[in-house]
Formats: C-alpha cells, sequence, structure tokens
C-alpha cells in the first residue's frame, strides 16, 4: 500500500496507519480508530467507518479491508 501523509497548515500529520515509519520520531503522536471491519450473522464482511458509511457486504475480510482503505483515502486524507 502506497502511504499518503496529509500535512495539515497547523503541521499536524493525517495517515493511515503502517508500521511502514517510525511515527514517534515525528512528534507527538496521536492514533484514532476509523473503522472496524467486521462479518455480520451471515457471515458476510462490512467495513463500518466512523463518521461514515457502512460499506459491503463482501464475501472476504480482505475485500472490506480493501474498500476500507479505498474509502479513507478519498475521503479523509484529501487536503481540506
Amino acid at each position: 500500500m502506497k502511504q499518503i501523509l496529509l500535512i495539515r497548515p497547523q503541521g499536524v500529520i493525517v495517515t493511515l496507519y503502517s508500521e511502514s515509519l517510525d511515527w514517534q520520531a515525528l512528534g507527538q503522536v496521536s492514533i484514532e480508530r476509523a473503522s472496524d471491519v467486521e462479518p455480520d450473522a451471515n457471515g458476510a464482511w462490512w467495513a463500518h467507518l466512523r463518521d461514515g458509511p457502512s460499506l459491503g457486504p463482501y464475501s472476504h475480510r480482505s475485500q472490506a479491508l480493501t474498500a476500507e482503505i479505498d474509502w479513507l483515502q478519498q475521503h479523509r486524507l484529501q487536503a481540506e
């Protein structure tokens, strides 16, 4: 996955968490959950975005994770 860093005018960096960077080296870190990916009672997978839509159903967890990442990159990692 390509790492996207959105740097806001106040100097705040917004990104999807990845272990590919040493976040502590960038300064104070605040990590917040953006979504939950869970199966429903029928075994279908859903990505429930906080303050956003529920994406799904998907037959595989990996599909829900991909949809989650795509949605977050399009809606949360855009310049204001």
